[in-house]
């Protein structure tokens, strides 16, 4: 792909789907396993069809832990560092002139409001992407120390199986870190989505992480929602759903609902 920009494109759009894909899986797991361990009721309904939802949990553990090793393994064909590599060396598509360009294309009438609209666009330079380096650095040595090992020997390639050994790997893990990592490559999307499509300097928002905050603080479903915000709720309204409705063995041995 001879396009600079286009090639950005493609890779940013790759990146996002890994971002959102083990944001919805980490966050699916999370809040399963938060439910059940609150709520007697919804413990007793899942556990009618306990295969079930062991193999949803593995497969959602397998899942985020194989995303981690695709966004922060330095082999991966679409890691974090190689598109952060590609935009610091292709700097020209985040100029005010490509930025015009691009909106040109997308508005017939551009030249009504384009002057304006670029004076408050920023033209990145090398060190905002040297100070995106530094951050991916802290949570890549986060991944390397407490979660690579588990993704590689037990996930990716099943190299382990002695209990004891498995269990030293996960004694390393952090629900709460986990949530962090998650959101920070989160941020880390936005930033260079919003650099790219509008001239903004590329900074980490701060965003939600917490999944007990999250429950706490529940927004309306008018306001707008992150990808981990709208998973949370759909998951608590799914185990709802299976409370209220699962039949239930009464002490005399009939069935109600």
């Amino acid at each position: 792909m001879a396009d600079p920009e286009k090639r950005f494109v493609s890779e940013l759009e790759i990146f996002r789907t890994e971002v959102e894909a083990g944001v919805q899986y980490l966050y699916a797991y999370l809040t399963f396993n938060l439910i059940i361990s609150d709520k007697k009721k919804t413990l007793n309904a899942v556990n009618r069809t306990p295969l079930f939802w062991n193999t949803v949990m593995g497969a959602l553990q397998t899942s985020f832990f194989i995303v981690l090793g695709r966004i922060f393994d330095q082999q991966s064909p679409h890691n974090i560092d190689r598109l952060l590599r590609y935009a610091q060396d292709n700097i020209k598509i985040f100029s005010k002139k490509a930025l015009a360009n691009r909106k040109r294309k997308d508005s017939d009438n551009a030249d009504e409001w384009l002057n304006n609209y670029l004076k408050t666009v920023y033209e990145p330079t090398v060190k905002d992407f040297r100070k995106l380096r530094k951050k991916v650095e802290v949570y890549r040595k986060i991944y390397t120390s407490n979660y690579r090992d588990i993704r590689h020997k037990i996930y990716a390639h099943k190299e382990m199986s002695d209990s004891e050994e498995i269990q030293k790997l996960f004694s390393k893990t952090d629900s709460r870190e986990l949530q962090k990592i998650f959101v920070f490559i989160q941020a880390f999307y936005e930033a260079l989505w919003q650099l790219f499509y509008n001239g903004r300097k590329p900074v980490l928002r701060r965003m939600r992480y917490s999944i007990n905050r999250m429950r706490k603080y529940r927004k309306p479903k008018w306001q707008s929602q992150t990808v981990q915000e709208r998973m949370m709720v759909e998951v608590q309204d799914v185990l709802k759903y299976l409370t209220d409705n699962v039949q239930q063995v009464t002490t005399h041995g009939r069935i109600k609902k």
